[in-house]
């Protein structure tokens, strides 16, 4: 990294906050991908990463890991700040519940530097940050899905949505967990300098899953089991019949409820409804087959109980913001037969 936080034409400047206690992956992750950027291209245009905070001395991580910034807070407001990238922190209570940090000096300067910053991008629990600094009024925003919860509850003006890795609403970008930060990164890289640098990137990076903004964090294998036997029994009985018939009527005739109550048992223990479940349980095995088959679109479609393309099409982009065939070229993990290439 270099200290003196010059930019060029070629060299975008991007100023990462630090402050006592911050996630060290958060600031660590995104340098990772943008140091790639001008080994990637021709005329060494890239970025010039600096790590800026309240005063020129080591700040201690959440990890206990010590980080020297390269400017502080001062010195970078000096800068023309291309893009202000904003790490997040938290505290777990006795309870084990996890709580997003917001330091109000910290908030206020983040307000002054994003003054001065083309783009604002938080990174996982960052978000509070920008919330607190009044960044995201009006616009949707995404966060760590443990503290998506209290964003929404602190900030009624903000469009919370817990689900994707990260989401752009003009010039501001919100990342999801940690690890989507690398994700963010290198959708900031798409932007200024091309899709196919990116994915070069990418693959320097060994990361096949770059990834679009409207993935999900969550896939239906890894939601939390349900306390109520008769739900869970449902839920094994929808993904091992997903071609079957899983109406409302006819799931509430196989766990004998009412459809009224079943509607709201899903609610309470899924947090969802058995319709939107379904159709998640769908779209999570026709993942499964477009990134470890060759199957066609209407053999997924048929075989993951969608009955036909169009609406397998209308699923993905209502759960993933993105089409089967988009969503095969980006995960794909088999090599295609040669007649398809």
């Amino acid at each position: 990294m270099d200290s003196t936080g010059s930019s060029t034409a070629a060299q975008l400047l991007i100023v990462i906050v630090l402050f006592e206690g911050v996630d060290l992956l958060d600031v660590t992750g995104p340098p990772e991908v943008f140091s790639l950027v001008r080994r990637e291209t021709d005329d060494g245009s890239g970025y010039r990463v600096v790590l800026a905070a309240a005063g020129p001395g080591p700040v201690t991580t959440a990890a206990g890991v010590r980080i020297l910034p390269d400017l502080t807070f001062d010195q970078a407001a000096e800068r023309p700040i291309d893009t202000l990238l904003v790490p997040g922190s938290v505290e777990v209570d006795g309870e084990g519940r996890v709580r997003a940090l917001t330091d109000p000096a910290v908030v206020e300067r983040v307000r002054a530097l994003a003054a001065r910053a083309r783009r604002v991008a938080s990174v996982c629990v960052g978000a509070h940050l920008l919330a607190a600094a009044g960044l995201l009024d009006g616009r949707r925003a995404t966060t760590h899905w443990s503290t998506a919860g209290q964003l929404a509850a602190e900030y009624p003006g903000i469009e919370v949505d817990a689900d994707p890795i990260f989401i752009r609403d003009g010039e501001v970008w919100t990342g999801a967990g940690i690890s989507a930060c690398l994700d963010l990164s290198l959708a900031l890289v798409a932007e200024d300098f091309g899709e196919e640098l990116a994915l070069r990137v990418a693959r320097q990076l060994v990361m096949y899953l770059k990834r679009p903004g409207g993935q999900s964090q969550f896939s239906v294998p890894l939601e939390p089991v349900s306390a109520t036997r008769r739900i869970e029994g449902l839920r094994h009985h929808i993904r091992r019949n997903l071609t079957g018939r899983l109406s409302v009527p006819d799931l509430a005739a196989h766990a004998h409820v009412s459809e009224r109550q079943l509607v709201r048992i899903f609610k309470a223990e899924l947090g969802t409804t058995p319709s939107a479940y379904v159709e998640s349980a769908r779209v999570e095995l026709a993942r499964h087959r477009l990134e470890s088959t060759d199957d066609t679109l209407e053999r997924i479609a048929a075989a993951c109980g969608f009955g036909t393309t169009d609406t397998l099409v209308r699923a993905f982009r209502r759960r993933l913001d993105t089409t089967p065939t988009d969503y095969r070229q980006r995960f794909r993990t088999v090599t295609p037969p040669a007649a398809a290439r």
